[in-house]
């Protein structure tokens, strides 16, 4: 396998100016399929009809290559499939299976084309298509943007009903009839008299089959499980802490291994002494690793005991030490030269705050870290043939790539098992720990060597949410918001996030900068939002939402002050300005949900925010109570429209899950920066919601949408604004920076 990091460096460089089709790429490479890996090893009397469907005498095992963070990912595409090949739940196996370049996932054009979800027009087409493109010649096998469902809806089908249409081939020709008598039901095909023939029968006569391509898929009205409650099949074994995730893994002859990385992201190693942690009981051998040391024992505790007693000189960090120094960056990046792009640039904004009484703000969003409840891990083996990794991760074929590159292999000669992630948030878009699992592993060759971060390493080195800042000004006329100018702030994810990969960041401005704030579906008469690329301050990655996680906020949160300041109501004004039917509707369900322009008792709120990110409109009302001790969120309404809801048990806990990780974070959560290193070190400091603050949350999924969306981000950004504007409809008190309770007090 080529390099991916060769391949994309080549083609990224082409991918903004490609024309749908192949005329860039070439319609050949465009057209060709990728080879179907389960060939690579089936074994005499297996069956496969494409990358997603395995079928032997002994079972059925279906491939579902999106990584399972704790979101239903492989239930999910395992139902997909299970709906045309006419299979029940318990009926099939499930597997990540190996990485391939057969897996690339072509929804993520969707959000690097920069053109507004409801533009249906020939360039944005043509665009999506020449990056769906890119994605495809690249093999781009990545989980993320809330794409699984988008990028599986049609194809996994389609894979289930090829495998359908050539079994029932196979038995038509094994039982003497016309393939048009057969049906299929339950894992096996129906013959004309009644009498069945399981799957598992006949796949050593399938696998003599040529495919059948030529299929076409079920109406709706036939689903049996889209759209229907799904039992998950992960469900029993978390409910029972049966399930295994990366950081269960034994394997015989395994050794742990913990380390101590400089707490200045990227600063240098002077010089160390580990004389006290070589003689600690348990101890094998301490190994320099990128940035810092490991220390391998005989168990993690014993490691991390030893990787504590190490001594060290670290060097400084490669970014502003203290965080008022990346305060001050921010607000000196709103300058020409930081200018990315002028997103959205409607009427004459200049004129019209000239000739108006301005309302003005500055809104910040510090950084926050990613926090999964798993404690970070990998467990590698490294031979003179290759390496043998177990790890969780949202991007398989990088970390072959960037595995091999330090073993001095192929990454075709690393083997990946992909695991259960016991949550992610965007953290696993990172594979630092693997990589320096990996160079333990190559100093201890033949030994399985198990890396685990402390929860305290892994806060110092996560690589956070964007640090944001946002400047606003705005003019109301006649009791309607005239006018409104946002400018927005941040140092890049894509930049950071890529310079960790085999990857040069792609040309033209970063989508992320402005996303969830450009593409508000309002009709301004005076609208313009800039973005401006900060320069680089701490290492940043990919958060739950990313760039609209912030911008959100920044977005809705001023629209409110500008609403309030012409004296209008907070949802009716929205709808107003609303120019989208599927928004509308979005936002007039949570309005009647929520009963909103009913009385409230004194000291009560209500607060309403929308945002549409990753093509989802989403709307959330939030009441609130002050009270002496503190501010209290008594209930949380949520509206959004994905197009078409796969699951309704999944998304209504994909959506609470979401409105919980927004407030939490936007209440409690910051990582601030001090001598150059996180001052936050645990949960303790970094804490989220409280279960005894978790309101009531009630969800409604709209269907509405003409095309297929994922609700895994979508709900996060509206959750901080909606707060902040019931805030300041219970107190008075405006809130212009997270998390709040630099402000107020939460009970």
């Amino acid at each position: 396998m080529a390099g991916i990091g060769t391949i994309a460096r080549r083609t990224f460089l082409v991918g903004s100016v490609a024309i749908a089709g192949g005329v860039a790429f070439g319609y050949y490479m465009v057209r060709k399929p990728h080879a179907n890996p389960l060939l690579d090893d089936l074994a005499e009397g297996e069956a496969t009809f494409n990358p997603w469907v395995k079928i032997s005498s002994e079972g059925i095992t279906l491939i579902t290559p999106h990584t399972d963070l704790g979101q239903g990912a492989y239930s999910m595409q395992a139902a997909l499939i299970a709906e045309e090949l006419d299979l029940d739940f318990g009926q099939f196996e499930v597997s990540p299976g190996a990485p391939s370049a057969a897996y690339y996932n072509t929804a993520l054009a969707d959000e690097a084309a920069p053109f507004l979800s409801t533009d249906r027009g020939m360039q944005a087409n043509m665009t999506r298509g020449a990056m769906g493109a890119l994605f495809k010649i690249l093999g781009a096998q990545i989980s993320g943007g809330s794409t699984s469902v988008p990028d599986s809806f049609d194809k996994l089908r389609l894979a289930g009903a090829v495998a359908r249409e050539t079994l029932k081939k196979a038995a038509a020709a094994k039982a003497g009839v016309s393939i048009e008598d057969l049906q299929t039901r339950s894992g096996a095909v129906v013959l004309p008299d009644g009498d069945s023939i399981p799957y598992t029968d006949l796949a050593a006569a399938a696998a003599k089959v040529k495919p059948v391509k030529n299929v076409e898929l079920r109406a709706p009205s036939e689903w049996r499980l889209i759209g229907k409650p799904m039992q998950r099949l992960d469900i029993v074994g978390k409910s029972t802490g049966t399930l295994p995730y990366g950081v269960d893994l034994e394997i015989d002859g395994m050794v742990h291994a913990a380390v101590k990385l400089n707490p200045r992201q990227g600063g240098a190693l002077n010089s160390y002494d580990a004389s006290a942690a070589e003689a600690m009981r348990g101890v094998i051998k301490v190994v320099p690793v990128t940035g810092g040391v490991a220390v391998v024992a005989d168990n993690t505790w014993r490691a991390f005991q030893a990787a504590n007693a190490i001594e060290f000189d670290w060097g400084p960090a490669p970014y502003p030490a203290e965080m008022d120094a990346h305060w001050e960056t921010l607000s000196g990046a709103f300058k020409e030269d930081r200018l990315d792009k002028v997103w959205r640039d409607d009427g004459d904004v200049d004129a019209a705050i000239a000739a108006g009484d301005a309302v003005d703000a500055e809104y910040r969003a510090p950084y926050v870290a990613h926090a999964p409840l798993e404690p970070i891990s990998a467990l590698v083996r490294v031979d003179d043939n290759g390496a043998e990794l177990w790890a969780g991760t949202q991007m398989p074929r990088f970390v072959q790539t960037n595995v091999a590159a330090i073993v001095g292999c192929e990454p075709e000669d690393v083997q990946l098992h992909n695991q259960y992630v016991g949550g992610s948030f965007g953290h696993r878009l990172e594979d630092e720990q693997i990589k320096c699992a990996a160079e333990v592993a190559k100093a201890m060759k033949g030994t399985p060597v198990k890396l685990t971060y402390s929860r305290e390493e892994d806060f110092a080195h996560d690589f956070p949410r964007q640090i944001a800042m946002g400047k606003m000004k705005g003019v109301v006329e006649d009791g309607r918001v005239a006018a409104y100018d946002l400018s927005i702030a941040m140092p890049s994810v894509a930049d950071s996030q890529l310079s960790r990969q085999p990857l040069d960041p792609p040309p033209g401005p970063d989508s992320q900068i402005a996303a969830g704030a450009w593409n508000l579906p309002y009709d301004l008469p005076h609208f313009r939002m800039s973005a401006y690329k900060a320069p680089p301050l701490a290492p940043i990655s990919s958060w739950r939402s990313v760039g609209a996680s912030s911008n959100g906020f920044f977005a809705d949160a001023f629209l409110d002050e500008l609403i309030h300041a012409a004296g209008a109501d907070p949802l009716e004004e929205r709808l107003r300005l609303m120019n989208n039917d599927v928004a509308r509707k979005v936002l007039e369900a949570v309005g009647e949900m929520s009963g909103w322009g009913s009385a409230m008792e004194p000291n009560r709120g209500r607060g309403v925010a929308f945002i549409e990110s990753f093509g989802v409109p989403c709307a959330e009302v939030v009441e609130v109570s002050a009270t002496d001790a503190g501010v209290k969120i008594d209930k949380v309404f949520v509206a959004a429209d994905v197009g078409r809801i796969v699951d309704p048990i999944n998304f209504d806990n994909h959506v609470k899950g979401a409105v919980v990780w927004g407030l939490g974070h936007a209440m409690n959560c910051e990582i601030t920066y001090s001598d150059g290193k996180a001052q936050q070190t645990n949960y303790h400091a970094h804490e989220g919601m409280r279960l005894y603050q978790c309101p009531e949350i009630l969800v409604r999924g709209l269907e509405n949408a003409d095309r297929i969306r994922g609700i895994g981000e979508p709900p996060v950004p509206p959750a901080a604004p909606a707060l902040a504007n019931a805030i300041f409809a219970a107190t008075g008190e405006r809130i212009r920076e997270m998390p709040f309770n630099k402000h107020i007090e939460f009970v």
